[in-house]
């Protein structure tokens, strides 16, 4: 496409769319009811190694539990994964607390209903949250954090062992039903280290003073908190519950959202890689008019193409296909994007009004036209961000009602990309073996990085969503993608998952320039944070005499996210709690500025047995991994943390467990059995392992394994393994190999893929292999319905090629003693002799150690099964 001045036309083809609560004189305050402020907060759901002096930010529910072996499949059969719906929300009545004990105020806050996006299983009613603590309860069943151990141990040597380590999960953003108590006021806050006061404060109802857990000092309330009773003082939610949200209304009215807003607030633009072959873009077309189907009447949308040029798409033209076009080796103009702002053309438009003209656009796409390479085609990906920013920023001419005003709310860009960024701003050179790559490559990354913040800066998302066999140089991408918020995913096509996914992430709602704050007593610290965000620099943020929180800048707040927080103590600890608190202070999607605080306390113990005991050994593992992960920048970085996984065995073992007698080896912890399993999964498995073949999908999945929730993080860590039996029944196994029996079905989920295998027997056998793989097919959706990013679902038979994507995920236990495979794998005892004999005769020898064998190489005895 040839370069035209900003304002002249180009005329595409025309094509056809296609088809479519106190005695006197005290008052308490009302208590407050949160279901009446699912809408004022947002819809939530990967840097660098620590220095010596200080902590460094680095940068869904699981599925369902099978209680008894046998339990029968429950849902019916969809063809293709479920999408979101969008449901319109309502207002609804609620309380909220006063700052005065003696007065109170009334508020009213809409209720969202919309979906869940929660990184594991379908959960149509959402997460619990635990009712209102009692005043000294630990809170320990906090849905937004979970500890690697629910006590800590006060030997400073043992608890700072790096082999174990002590930390947490966080997923500020988490949404749960019911919600935490809405407090709408300002919080009350210690004003020596800035804690907020929360439910274990020692508060002198005399004089109302409290002490903060924190630092120890006393601070007044102003009268507030003098009561007759203690008891009384449950009437204040923020010293009743773990967890509160302050909520401070902004430009709206509080209690008011039209029935016709929704979580998509704010403006989609779609930008499309306009140099993609003819297979490609065909799939690429049928996924955006599914898309475009999916949202509502009220959704504005943008289009854009970009090749050597940038194509803004204008929806005035009604069927008419016509773009204002920009040069795309440069950065836009102030003159020609004021030229494209202030001009007729209509570039954002509601869905209501340019449903049939998107339609237009999609269909009138053309393939690339030249005999050039995929990887050699010109690709002005900054440009076009940076036009699709531009828009967003200035006013936007609303088709319907004809007036300009700015946009409004979280703004996302959707990028559809089949290639990497080689032509204009943060591009890179065609070929990796251009003698400048290197540099050129890290003058990219930066610009890319420095777009990503500025998006971030104005409340927009980019996520980029790369499709196809061309490599498209993630490590420039990423930045842009990451630093705005977003998220970068590649896919094999531009066909279901992709297009599922396009509709998932324009429906999840973010939240805004989210501060997330971490205090800790009794001179704990805080060394490592991983997650989505940077270290905040102390201007960013209110800061005390004596702070001593870490403070986190956050890219967005959604609730597929969550923080690995790694924590050290100074020295032996002596007091019998310990205090943590969390707080995030965010916009969300309605304007409304939050400030969710989470406070908890856990016991401090003596003994090494009681500490262990009360080790969260997934937690732990997903820790661990991604401390692990992090370090994993390269393949040779992967291949050093494959090693680092051994020592780290051998010396939880060493530290932890006993000597065997009349053995040189060592014997594992009992209560830790099932952590050296999971770290041999991620030993194998694609996050460090060769599993995946391009290291483009490697780093993608690294980026989200480092960002993810706990359930989803779990799920990518180590694969479960579910086998469907005669009858519609399925039975939740060890992820063993022995479970590749000829008879059978297999979902495996490992997170971003879910695999179906069916046994040679049950192939040949066409009625009831199609009935067990429907069934399969009906799991995997629904284990992977409200999940972000949506898994690649993939079915095959025993033998095919793609069984090996399934058989390298698989631990090879057939190399094992029988006695050991009964004793971890019991169901073989169910099988008879010849389907024994035939499931030995089954598999191929290879080099590859079974866990057990891992375990005996590193001179350790395997943990019993639990």
């Amino acid at each position: 496409m040839e370069e035209t001045p900003p304002g002249q036309r180009l005329q595409p083809p025309p094509a056809h769319a296609s088809p479519p609560f106190a005695p006197a004189p005290f008052i308490p305050p009302p208590r407050v009811f949160s279901p009446g402020l699912a809408a004022a907060r947002s819809t939530p759901s990967p840097g660098s190694g620590p220095s010596p002096a200080t902590a460094h930010l680095s940068t869904p529910p699981g599925p369902p539990v099978f209680s008894s072996p046998l339990r029968p499949a429950a849902v019916p059969f969809r063809a293709t994964p479920a999408s979101p719906h969008l449901v319109p929300f309502a207002a609804s009545g609620g309380y909220s607390s006063s700052s005065s004990a003696t007065a109170a105020t009334t508020a009213s806050l809409p209720t969202s209903s919309a979906p869940h996006f929660l990184n594991g299983a379908a959960t149509p009613h959402g997460d619990h949250a635990p009712a209102p603590s009692p005043l000294l309860g630990d809170g320990l069943d906090n849905p937004y954090v979970q500890f690697s151990a629910n006590k800590v141990l006060k030997q400073k040597k043992l608890l700072n062992a790096p082999s174990l380590g002590f930390g947490a999960l966080v997923s500020p953003g988490k949404e749960v039903s019911p919600g935490p108590e809405v407090v709408e006021r300002d919080p009350r806050r210690c004003l020596n280290c800035g804690a907020y006061v929360n439910l274990y404060c020692d508060v002198q109802i005399g004089s109302g003073q409290w002490q903060c857990v924190i630092c120890k000092k006393l601070n007044g309330s102003d009268g507030e908190f003098v009561v007759s009773s203690k008891q009384d003082l449950l009437h204040w939610p923020e010293l009743a519950s773990t967890t509160v949200d302050y909520v401070q209304v902004g430009n709206k009215r509080p209690g008011f959202v039209p029935v016709s807003d929704t979580r998509v607030s704010g403006p989609i633009f779609i930008l499309i890689d306009e140099c993609l072959d003819e297979a490609h873009l065909q799939h690429l077309q049928g996924s955006l008019h599914a898309f475009v189907d999916s949202l509502p009447p009220t959704a504005k949308i943008g289009i854009i193409t970009y090749g050597r040029t940038v194509s803004v798409y204008d929806f005035s033209e009604g069927a008419a296909v016509s773009a204002d076009v920009l040069p795309g080796n440069k950065s836009p103009t102030h003159e020609s994007l004021k030229a494209l702002i202030y001009g007729t053309g209509v570039y954002l438009s509601p869905i209501h009004a340019s449903l049939p003209v998107a339609h237009t656009i999609f269909s009138s796409l053309r393939p690339y036209q030249l005999s050039v390479s995929e990887v050699s085609r010109d690709r002005c990906v900054g440009a076009a961000v940076e036009v699709a920013l531009g828009i967003i920023q200035g006013p936007s001419v609303e088709l319907s009602r004809g007036i300009i005003k700015r946009s409004g709310g979280n703004c996302r860009i959707l990028v559809c990309a089949g290639g990497p960024s080689t032509f204009g701003p943060g591009s890179v050179p065609h070929s990796v073996n251009h003698p400048n790559y290197a540099y050129l490559e890290k003058t990219a990354m930066k610009w890319m990085e420095s777009l990503g913040h500025e998006a971030q800066r104005h409340s927009t998302v980019v996520d980029i969503f790369c499709a196809g066999q061309c490599p498209v140089r993630v490590p420039v991408l990423q930045p842009l993608a990451k630093c705005s918020g977003g998220v970068l995913l590649v896919h094999d096509d531009f066909g279901e998952a992709f297009g599922v996914n396009l509709q998932r992430a324009s429906t999840r709602a973010a939240g805004s320039h989210g501060l997330f704050e971490i205090r800790c007593s009794d001179n704990m610290l805080v060394t490592q944070v991983i997650g989505p965000g940077e270290e905040a620099s102390p201007d960013s943020h209110e800061t005390f005499k004596h702070d001593s929180s870490f403070c986190i800048q956050m890219h967005s707040v959604e609730e597929t996210q969550s923080f690995s927080v790694s924590m050290e103590t100074k020295g032996d600890i002596k007091s019998d709690f310990v205090f943590f608190q969390f707080a995030v202070h965010y916009s969300n999607i309605y304007q409304t500025e939050i400030t969710r605080v989470i406070t908890m306390r856990l016991q401090t113990v003596d003994g090494l047995s009681a500490y262990l005991a009360s080790v969260q050994e997934d937690v732990a593992s997903v820790i661990i991994g991604k401390r692990t992960v992090l370090r994993a920048r390269t393949a040779s970085d992967a291949i050093d943390m494959r090693l680092s996984i051994d020592e780290r065995v051998k010396d939880l073992a060493l530290k932890f467990g006993t000597q065997a007698p009349k053995s040189k080896l060592y014997r594992f912890p009992k209560e830790l059995a099932s952590l050296p399993e999971c770290l041999f999964h991620l030993k194998r498995g694609p996050l460090l392992g060769s599993i995946v073949g391009h290291e483009d999908e490697r780093s993608v999945l690294r980026n989200l394994f480092l960002n993810a929730s706990f359930d989803l993080s779990l799920r990518m860590l180590a694969p479960r393994c579910i086998m469907h039996r005669e009858g519609g029944t399925f039975e939740e196994l060890p992820a063993y190999d022995l479970v590749m029996q000829s008879n059978a079905a297999v979902v495996l989920d490992h997170g971003t893929d879910i695999f179906i295998w069916l046994g040679a027997e049950l192939a040949a056998q066409e009625g009831q292999s199609a009935a067990a793989l429907a069934a399969c097919r009906t799991l995997a959706e629904e284990l992977s319905e409200q999940r972000f990013p949506a898994p690649k679902i993939l079915s095959f038979k025993h033998g095919s090629s793609q069984a090996r994507y399934f058989v390298s995920r698989l631990i090879p236990a057939h190399k094992d003693p029988t006695y050991e495979q009964e004793s971890r794998f019991p169901q073989l005892r169910t099988l008879t002799p010849e389907q024994r004999a035939r499931l030995k005769s089954s598999f191929i020898q290879f080099d590859d150690h079974s866990f057990c064998e891992w375990m005996r190489s590193l001179k350790l005895v395997p943990p019993e099964p639990s």
